[in-house]
């Protein structure tokens, strides 16, 4: 079996250029969007996208269409709701909304169902609704935009890590789940694995990212 190749980068042009070399891409974005997300799969939502927010403007294309579209068809396919995360964290549904309009006209395009508009608050955001079996897409800033950026320019699949708790994960476990998948998928698919920072600019989100690929390149 081949190994993987394994790298790390950072910010939305970093996300983009994995993609586009055909990576498993890894998003880090650890306040709060990656763990907001893992709590959510820890919860047993079915699956988990990111998108830009309407007002996101990147070096790089992004498609928070097409994400809606993605994630709005496979909701239909497995008839179940959409849950959306967004921004601001205090605020209104309609303020959230009002973010990711074009998102939600991916999702409308698709025939989906929106069941609830939630904040981007991390682990806490799984408290406020119940999110088995649903398709969550968090729409934010940094770790949105990173992910769409990436599944924009080609990636074949795209997931998110973290390395802080949730309610079910303690310690180092949440770090290690991200680090399961990602090689999981590489072997599956038979690519590399790239790692990004979703910011550049976040120590914690750098810190992060370099943990997840050290435990990734333990497991090769």
């Amino acid at each position: 079996m081949t190994v993987p190749i394994v790298k790390m980068t950072v910010n939305a042009s970093g996300a983009a250029a994995a993609g586009a070399g055909g990576d498993v891409v890894v998003i880090v974005d650890i306040i709060d969007m990656s763990t907001t997300l893992e709590a959510a799969l820890d919860e047993g939502a079915l699956a988990v996208f990111g998108a830009a927010p309407d007002k996101a403007t990147p070096p790089v294309a992004v498609n928070p269409f097409k994400i809606g579209q993605l994630a709005g068809k496979l909701a239909v396919a497995k008839g179940v709701g959409i849950v959306l995360v967004g921004e601001p964290r205090v605020g209104s549904d309609k303020e959230r909304l009002a973010g990711m309009s074009k998102t939600v006209a991916g999702l409308q395009r698709a025939g989906a169902v929106v069941k609830a508009v939630l904040p981007n608050l991390g682990a806490e955001t799984v408290k406020l609704y119940e999110l088995r079996g649903k398709v969550l897409i968090a729409a934010t800033g940094t770790g949105g935009v990173a992910f769409d950026a990436a599944l924009t320019a080609g990636a074949p699949a795209v997931i998110t890590g973290t390395v802080a708790r949730t309610r079910h994960k303690k310690g180092h476990a949440p770090a290690r789940a991200a680090a399961q998948r990602a090689v999981d998928k590489a072997r599956e698919l038979g690519t590399g694995i790239s790692v990004v920072a979703a910011s550049g600019n976040s120590l914690e989100d750098i810190l992060a990212a370099e943990f997840i690929t050290r435990l990734i390149l333990e497991k090769l």
